[in-house]
């Protein structure tokens, strides 16, 4: 969502107010109007988050519907990490107030929960996005294979207000909260195997996947990463400015590629690759439309530079493109196959 109203909608606000003005010509406006335009664009900003949030709790009793014979599901409440622009609040320093972020626990309903079990996170994709059921055959393939799973929805998620949507911070914080959930449900869950911990992602997830490796080996035995982002300095170049003016928002990195290359690298995988020291799976495509080739190609060349040992396959323009292992196609079966193999190498 931006921080504006488009452009579009506002000519046609503009245009239906105009009998309201009178005799006086468009390109003078009565004085009042901006501030009246400024109080509809908020008005239709509070009703955009409102209606975002209705979807996201209609969605999320879906998740009972398509998954709840094969899963106990629920959905906690857990601080992490605080919000470095969020004002203090009764003189109280910003570092007692910690972020406080969703997750969606699945366990599977044939779990003998008297043994000890591996667990996967899965943070979900997209700038702005949430973790919903267009996932729902990967929970359900991921119960078929025992594993107790985690969906954080970290900071910047839709769904839960202006605020939470804010707080976003891409490749940042946001890791801070998916390694929080990892520990909040390993203390919480007595059933859960702290030493067979894997994590899943695909395009901003996995981006996240990777940081959170890269960042916190001895956490997650194993990752995979499908189509990520790899590297935001050569993202911000290929894609639109409206996208770049998302990241470089007063509230997100707050400041453009050019102006702090250096902050771009730090969040990027592909500039952190040396880290490495978990079992790794890439996987790709070259007709990937929403991350680029070249970003994951830079990946695996930096990674096989710095010596490390992991694995990847290029798809040569599977069907679905960016979506291509999460469709439900053969070759998405195929594919999606071959990574729970992979995973279960480690953690079973």
């Amino acid at each position: 969502m931006p921080n504006r109203m488009p452009a579009a909608i506002l000519t046609a606000l503009i245009l239906a107010l105009a009998p309201t003005l009178g005799a006086q010509e468009a390109d003078m406006p009565s004085p009042g109007l901006e501030e009246r335009l400024e109080q509809i664009e908020r008005n239709v900003e509070r009703l955009s988050f409102a209606l975002t949030a209705v979807a996201k709790k209609v969605d999320d009793l879906l998740w009972f519907e398509r998954v709840g014979d094969v899963a106990e599901i629920d959905k906690v409440y857990i601080p992490t990490v605080p919000n470095p622009h969020e004002t203090p609040r009764y003189g109280i320093a910003n570092e007692r107030h910690p972020v406080k972020i969703y997750c969606y626990v699945f366990i599977p309903r044939q779990l003998d929960r008297s043994r000890r079990h591996p667990m996967i996170v899965l943070p979900h994709g997209g700038v702005h996005s949430n973790f919903n059921t267009y996932y729902t055959h990967i929970v359900r393939e991921l119960m078929a294979e025992g594993y107790v799973v985690i969906a954080p929805e970290y900071r910047g998620s839709t769904g839960y207000g202006k605020s939470y949507w804010e707080a976003i911070d891409y490749g940042g914080l946001e890791v801070e909260d998916v390694v929080a959930s990892s520990d909040w449900a390993i203390e919480r869950y007595g059933f859960v195997d702290a030493g067979r911990v894997g994590i899943i992602g695909w395009s901003h997830g996995g981006l996240i996947a990777l940081m959170s490796v890269f960042d916190n080996p001895k956490k997650f035995q194993v990752a995979y990463a499908g189509v990520p982002v790899s590297d935001l300095v050569a993202r911000m170049g290929y894609m639109t400015q409206s996208y770049r003016d998302l990241y470089s928002a007063d509230y997100h990195i707050g400041e453009t590629a050019h102006e702090n290359v250096e902050e771009y690298r730090r969040r990027s995988p592909a500039w952190n690759a040396e880290k490495l020291k978990t079992p790794l799976m890439i996987h790709t495509s070259t007709n990937d439309r929403d991350v680029h080739v070249l970003e994951v190609e830079h990946l695996i060349k930096t990674l096989k530079a710095a010596g490390k040992k992991f694995e990847y396959k290029i798809y040569d323009d599977a069907p679905g493109g960016h979506s291509f292992n999460r469709l439900d196609t053969p070759l998405a079966l195929e594919s999606r196959r071959e990574i729970y193999d992979f995973l279960a190498r480690y953690l079973k």
